[in-house]
């Protein structure tokens, strides 16, 4: 499957295939997307999406025809549930619409559910914990009618959060022991959400979007330098910018997004016990941003990096190593959800 990673920005495909050690990239490409097209992870024009889906399509391998997307973890409702380890998977599935009718505001011909044993319970070895997740019809179908109209079929709706903790196999490699017993925050930046995923010995154990990303830095540079959308996205790319943008603009964001991050890793160590956060992984269009490693490992005294797959498990060829460096960190939801071909599925 390709896995297409529809964002606020642009829209990111990529293809893997599997080998002796790791995963190659087999096909990929990206279009832009006009700002309101997609407004925090909700589809609003349609069309739009289909036009940049097709463009997309035009660059990746003919034979390709079966997707995997995500919904924003924001839509999505989900609950840990204990439930007898002894129950067949359609016994289970028929506890689960009892459940779901009980959990979930919304009649349930107005959602889509799934759930997925996460393992024995700890304190009752006759239970098994079940992740039960629901999401408005609404949000599925407009991705899976967007796919159909570029003949994709979507075989797999995940949600962001754990397609980003998915993508930690790819760059587990870049941390010491790749992060064996070691709690590890994935932080993905995007242009208007960023997602958090913690892992723990490869385990997502918890995750969280917080509504804020790059978009803010482009509009403090809108409001400093009073230019329009375009001219302040071009500035930001190539760094043509005045001397004191440092202290104007890039300061504040970086501090404002220390501050999304602290709350978050906060809220998961008081919830879970944990004393404290090992490294954290930054990947999304907004990590390569200047000095922000460094500021995350100095204030929040955790080893920061910028995910970097191609010192991990994922391999390419020449060509596609050279247009990606410096690019395939905003590539780790889409890659996630390409990981989807080498897990299973429900039909």
């Amino acid at each position: 499957m390709v896995g297409i990673d529809i964002g606020s920005h642009e829209i990111k495909a990529i293809m893997l295939s599997s080998t002796a050690d790791g995963y190659k990239i087999s096909g990929h490409a990206s279009a832009p997307l006009r700002k309101g097209v997609v407004v925090n992870h909700e589809i609003k024009d349609v069309a739009a999406v289909v036009e940049a889906l097709q463009a997309v399509k035009r660059r990746l391998p003919k034979s390709v025809k079966q997707a995997a997307v995500a919904v924003s973890g924001s839509a999505v409702m989900t609950k840990v549930i204990y439930m007898d380890a002894a129950l067949s998977e359609d016994e289970r599935e028929a506890h689960i619409e009892i459940e779901a009718d009980n959990l979930i505001p919304y009649p349930l011909d107005e959602v889509n559910i799934d759930f997925e044993e996460l393992g024995p319970n700890v304190t009752d070895p006759t239970k098994v914990d079940v992740l039960l997740s629901a999401c408005r019809s609404d949000n599925v179908d407009t991705r899976v009618d967007a796919l159909a109209d570029v003949d994709l079929e979507a075989k797999v709706v995940d949600v962001e959060g754990y397609v980003l903790g998915r993508s930690f196999e790819l760059i587990s490699q870049q941390l010491p022991e790749q992060g064996d017993n070691q709690v590890v925050a994935m932080v993905d930046v995007g242009a208007s959400m960023t997602t958090i995923a913690i892992i723990t010995n490869g385990e997502t154990q918890f995750v969280r979007e917080q509504a804020f990303g790059g978009e803010e830095y482009t509009q403090s540079i809108i409001s400093f330098y009073g230019m329009d959308y375009d001219q302040a996205q071009k500035a930001k790319h190539s760094g043509e910018l005045p001397e004191n943008y440092e202290f104007e603009v890039l300061s504040p964001f970086q501090t404002q997004l220390l501050q999304q991050i602290k709350r978050t890793l906060q809220i998961y160590c008081t919830s879970s016990g944990k004393e404290q956060i090992d490294h954290i992984v930054l990947s999304g269009g907004t990590a390569n941003l200047e000095g922000l490693t460094k500021l995350l490992t100095e204030d929040l005294g955790i080893h920061t990096i910028v995910a970097n797959p191609f010192q991990g498990s994922l391999h390419a060829s020449n060509s596609d190593r050279q247009l990606l460096t410096g690019k395939i960190t905003k590539y780790m939801i889409a890659a996630g959800l390409a990981l989807r071909s080498y897990g299973q599925w429900r039909t």
